[in-house]
């Protein structure tokens, strides 16, 4: 595995009214519409192609950035994917916080496409709640279209992680037994910053994770203690699903939440939130009001 400052990463971002792909290099970005134009042009596009574009693009590597990263607007590394699904009470500190009982299956829920938000882009405090709370997550994205995927063979079919915020409206959430609505309002699902690919991470349950708000730090664990484990997920959601490439993947938030401190803090605009995971990268955004 090469050294964490060459992994690559790939990410998705706006220049000029229109979306690119690139590989992020140090503080540049490998524009792939100029070093690589015979490759798809959208990252889901890319990750369906990998097994013969991947070679092409580990040679772009160390070629020389066209855009300096602080320059461009990054967008969600899979900006429209098909699917986004989300595991609930997967860390015992947080089951624990939430007075649950610790679940015997594996709780799932969808976040909608109109909830993917850009990693640095604004988080909209929506209107219809003052419930708005932050959920640190690893996210992983699908590599390849699998079904009936064995737990042995699930490392095969992820593409690469990113770090993810799992916004949840809490008193949405908890109206019914149903998360969808509380997990799906606009800009709620921000995530990134870029993909690392899965070869570079290596096993993806040794990775620190954390969140602030305004720089106070409220999440600190790592990804060894997730109760169903990466590979535990795909093969069980597999079974149900096919799953498709760039569909993307929360994986379950530890404890310190908002709502579980004592009164709940809940995220306000103007309150600014960020969430590292180690060997991946940063999410940070600004609570805005939801526009008119």
């Amino acid at each position: 595995m090469r050294d964490s400052g060459d992994d690559m990463k790939l990410a998705s971002f706006e220049i000029g009214g229109e979306v690119r792909i690139g590989i992020v290099s140090g503080e540049g970005v490998i524009d792939l519409s100029v070093a690589a134009p015979d490759l798809p042009r959208d990252m889901t596009a890319l990750i369906a192609a990998w097994p013969t574009a991947g070679q092409e693009l580990r040679a772009l590597a160390g070629a020389a950035p066209h855009h300096r990263l602080a320059a461009l607007h990054l967008l969600a590394p899979v900006p429209h994917p098909g699917k986004i699904i989300a595991i609930g009470l997967n860390y015992a500190d947080h089951i624990a916080e939430t007075g649950r009982e610790p679940p015997k299956e594996q709780v799932w829920f969808p976040k909608m496409g109109n909830a993917v938000n850009g990693p640095y882009d604004p988080i909209q405090k929506p209107k219809a709640s003052d419930s708005v709370d932050y959920e640190a997550e690893l996210v992983f994205i699908i590599g390849k279209r699998c079904r009936h995927v064995a737990t042995a063979d699930a490392p095969g079919v992820v593409f690469g992680y990113c770090a993810g915020n799992d916004v949840s409206v809490r008193d949405w959430q908890f109206r019914t037994p149903q998360y969808m609505l509380g997990k799906s309002f606009d800009t709620h699902a921000p995530f990134g910053p870029w993909i690392v690919t899965a070869d570079e991470i290596g096993d993806p349950h040794t990775l620190g994770i954390r969140s602030f708000v305004n720089g106070e730090l409220r999440q600190n664990s790592n990804t060894k203690h997730l109760i169903f484990k990466v590979w535990d997920q795909i093969a069980l959601v597999s079974q149900a699903m096919t799953l498709e490439p760039g569909d993307v993947v929360f994986t379950g938030t530890p404890g310190g939440v908002g709502v579980a401190m004592t009164p709940p803090s809940f995220l306000k605009a103007g309150d600014t939130v960020r969430v590292e995971i180690d060997r991946i990268g940063a999410l940070e955004a600004r609570i805005v009001p939801e526009p008119d």
